[in-house]
């Protein structure tokens, strides 16, 4: 039987597979860079952006969506949009653009990034600016302010029945309006209803009530549903999914305008090796069940929107860090101790139990043994102790010089580095962790945010990284807190 981290890997999933591979000098490679010469160039802890990730996600949707309306023959156009909460950093909106996509906003300052990106042409005033979200008053005078400026294809998502009265006040020229469907939680939710949306029941109502016979200010082009479990193949997306098309034929037969089904995001990204999800089965079915129900109510069948945020890009980042020590603490429990901090770098780790795909990037020609990571805070939540396949953590042991079990001391630590560090990747990084850590801010213990490689093309084509930002500095901690003035 082969104990090395290779046998293992090889005996529980297809591998090397889309992203990953050995290279020949024994490292992991993540979408074919070479990590080893990346850690020697900058060292870890490290936060790796590959852009080109960005465009593949981007294009693999579209294509996927091409194929099954050329299979369903449908009558519709498709439009994806970037959800830009997933990541609002301007090198990864801007790679985004570069393909032909469209942006979903989720609050007022959204709409600043908006006005500086049609300044650097980047935008033109047709790009579909779509805005959800509870909008309060800094929101919608910004949005009423883009429609005034121009801006022919911004569409508010109306969160409820009160914030048209915002755009009547405001908005001068003629617009376009879309509805959130409030849609039903699964039964295991602490409440049955999103707290977003408007209730499909009264949908109706409101557009006979405040829409209809408007339509010379404002017309109504689209209904959007998201649902917080995202797209999966059950029974619960299905009907909730049937729930739009049905309310789409019903209006539709009294408002011609309404042209357009917003499905929002949702599609998962690869968390694990063993990550196994139909995205063409899944389109394909979502295609034909609209498709279907438009024939069954003899209506037009409608645009269809996506907004596609952690897809987009969250499988365009790494974050590395080096095991900077072995502890033993009793007969079954070994911590390999990180450079870095789970709360601080990744915290969806500990927020909500997400688990990241995690591998060595080098090593892998050695035994293998269960191990809990520890990060250097000294938070007791500060630690990975389980993938997303299995509820637990194998990585390579660590080899030393210095003799005896890896090394170990008496008091049962013992360097990782004297012989070869082991590094450590978490992949598929890319959506909120920044955003949700503060990016910039004050960190749990002043644990600072790691520096930040970013990989790309330059114009010629070829592969180039840099620097985006430095590891944060004890200054500039200092400055926020006030002891700098």
């Amino acid at each position: 039987m082969n104990n090395t981290y290779t046998g293992l890997v090889k005996q529980t999933f297809h591998f090397p597979q889309d992203g990953f591979d050995l290279g020949d000098n024994g490292y992991l490679e993540f979408n074919d860079l070479n990590l080893k010469d990346l850690i020697e160039k900058y060292g870890t802890p490290m936060k790796l952006t590959y852009l080109p990730k960005i465009g593949k996600q981007i294009n693999k949707a579209k294509t996927m969506f091409a194929n099954a309306f050329k299979k369903h023959k449908y009558e519709g156009k498709y439009f994806y949009c970037y959800c830009t909460k997933s990541s609002h950093f301007s090198f990864i909106v801007e790679e985004a653009l570069k393909h032909e996509i469209h942006l979903e906003t989720s609050y007022a300052y959204d709409i600043e990034i908006i006005n500086k990106l049609y300044q650097r042409r980047k935008i033109t005033k047709d790009t579909f600016i779509i805005c959800n979200g509870y909008k309060q008053k800094s929101y919608t005078s910004r949005i009423a302010k883009l429609i005034n400026t121009g801006f022919k294809n911004v569409i508010p998502i109306l969160d409820n029945i009160q914030e048209l009265e915002a755009y009547k006040r405001s908005v001068k020229h003629p617009f376009k309006l879309g509805i959130r469907i409030a849609a039903e939680e699964e039964p295991n939710f602490p409440f049955y209803t999103s707290r977003l949306g408007i209730r499909a029941k009264d949908i109706l109502e409101f557009y006979v009530d405040q829409i209809e016979g408007f339509e010379h200010k404002f017309q109504l082009k689209m209904l959007h549903i998201f649902l917080n479990k995202g797209i999966k193949d059950d029974i619960y997306y299905w009907s909730e999914l049937n729930k739009i098309i049905n309310l789409y034929c019903q209006l539709k037969k009294i408002c011609p305008e309404l042209d357009s089904i917003n499905i929002g995001g949702g599609f998962p990204i690869k968390h694990s090796l063993g990550f196994e999800y139909d995205y063409q089965f899944m389109i394909n079915e979502i295609v034909g069940n609209i498709k279907k129900g438009c024939k069954r109510a003899n209506v037009p069948m409608p645009n269809i929107y996506t907004e596609f945020g952690s897809f987009t890009v969250g499988e365009s980042m790494a974050h590395i860090y080096s095991v900077i020590g072995q502890k033993v603490q009793n007969d079954r429990e070994i911590w390999y101790m990180i450079d870095s901090s789970f709360i601080t770098t990744l915290p969806d780790t500990w927020g909500i139990g997400e688990k990241f795909l995690m591998l060595p990037i080098n090593k892998w020609g050695n035994e293998y043994q269960r191990v809990v990571l520890g990060g250097i805070t000294c938070d007791s939540h500060d630690y990975y102790d389980s993938e997303e396949h299995i509820n637990e953590v194998f990585l390579p042991k660590l080899t030393t010089e210095s003799g005896g079990l890896n090394g170990q001391q008496p008091n049962g630590y013992s360097t990782a580095n004297d012989k070869e560090t082991l590094y450590v990747g978490f992949f598929h990084t890319g959506a909120y962790q920044d955003q949700i850590s503060g990016y910039g801010g004050i960190k749990h213990c002043l644990i600072p945010s790691p520096q930040h490689i970013i990989v790309g093309h330059d114009k010629t084509g070829k592969l180039v990284d840099w620097v985006y930002a430095k590891e944060q500095t004890a200054q500039s901690m200092l400055k926020i807190l006030g002891y700098m003035r």
